[in-house]
């Protein structure tokens, strides 16, 4: 009997709202992920934040996390230190684990854009060996003919492969169009998929609904593991998208602070650890635990 395969529709459309950041007035900071974990499950959250940093006063400092992975995409500028610096277009995921402090401090001027997310972990991977995986811009798996434009950071698509490894399956794709330009692309029917556009608008699947700048726009899914279709079509003046799309977890975590967790009482040991000094800094990390491509 022949399978039918799932077309991937916008179910959801939400415009994110620009507010000040804790770096201060000169930290614009968008929330793309607004739902409860329970729908968005792998993703716990997922902020765009923007800096245009007119000063020296240093902002941003050193924080633990536990029990997750961040994912970040700088979009523009740089970031980082002598030890390490991410230029436009380089990806990391930061697997926090059982435990690492990590320090965000700026103190030139500069002018940069990051989309950061943090994602579930499997329950088994919780407390996972902290690692650091680094894609650099000019590593990036990518398409590029014919008006489409796509670059894959993380998992397979597009008969495309990323080197980096995940805990749970991710994809996490940059999609440029221009103008009416469509792509065809396979999605894992099971993985909970999002499209969040960055410049211009693109249209989605075959009812080609509108997303624009600065929305983000939830897909459907279908809980059995076979292939699903996602049509993409580039808007009146093109469009550039970034896909995230990964298997849920399905297991219930307690958020509190820079920790996730399974209980609440493990939330309470990692504040302790942290206090006590237990929890190292990822620039102390052995070289087997850090990974470039």
């Amino acid at each position: 009997m022949e399978t039918t395969i799932l077309k991937r529709e916008l179910i959801n459309i939400k415009t994110t709202v620009a507010h000040q950041g804790f770096m201060g007035h000169d930290h614009t900071a968008r929330s793309v992920i607004q739902d409860e974990f329970a729908s968005s499950d792998p993703f716990i959250l997922l902020m765009d934040d923007f800096l245009d940093k007119k000063d020296t006063e240093p902002v941003g400092g050193p924080h633990p996390h536990a029990g997750f992975e961040t994912v970040s995409l700088l979009l523009e500028g740089e970031i980082g230190d002598e030890t390490h610096m991410m230029q436009a277009g380089d990806f990391q995921i930061m697997t926090a684990g059982s435990g690492i402090v990590h320090t965000e401090s700026i103190e030139k001027k500069t002018k940069l854009r990051l989309l950061q997310m943090w994602l579930n972990l499997p329950k088994k991977d919780r407390w996972a060996t902290p690692r650091v995986q680094d894609l650099a811009f000019g590593s990036v798996p990518k398409i590029s003919e014919n008006g489409l434009e796509l670059r894959l950071y993380s998992g397979e698509m597009a008969g495309l492969k990323s080197p980096v490894q995940n805990h749970t399956p991710l994809i996490v794709a940059e999609i440029h169009l221009e103008p009416g330009i469509v792509t065809r692309q396979q999605l894992n029917a099971s993985y909970n998929a999002f499209l969040y556009v960055v410049d211009g608008s693109i249209e989605v699947g075959d009812s080609r609904e509108i997303l624009n700048e600065n929305q983000v726009g939830w897909l459907g899914r279908s809980a059995e593991k076979d292939e699903s279709e996602l049509v993409l079509t580039g808007g009146k003046s093109g469009g550039k998208v970034v896909l995230y799309a990964a298997e849920p977890q399905n297991h219930p975590i307690v958020s509190y602070g820079p920790f996730i967790a399974d209980q609440e009482e493990e939330i309470k040991d990692l504040y302790r650890d942290f206090r006590h000094g237990k929890i190292g800094h990822v620039s102390a990390l052995p070289a087997a635990q850090r990974f470039s491509y």
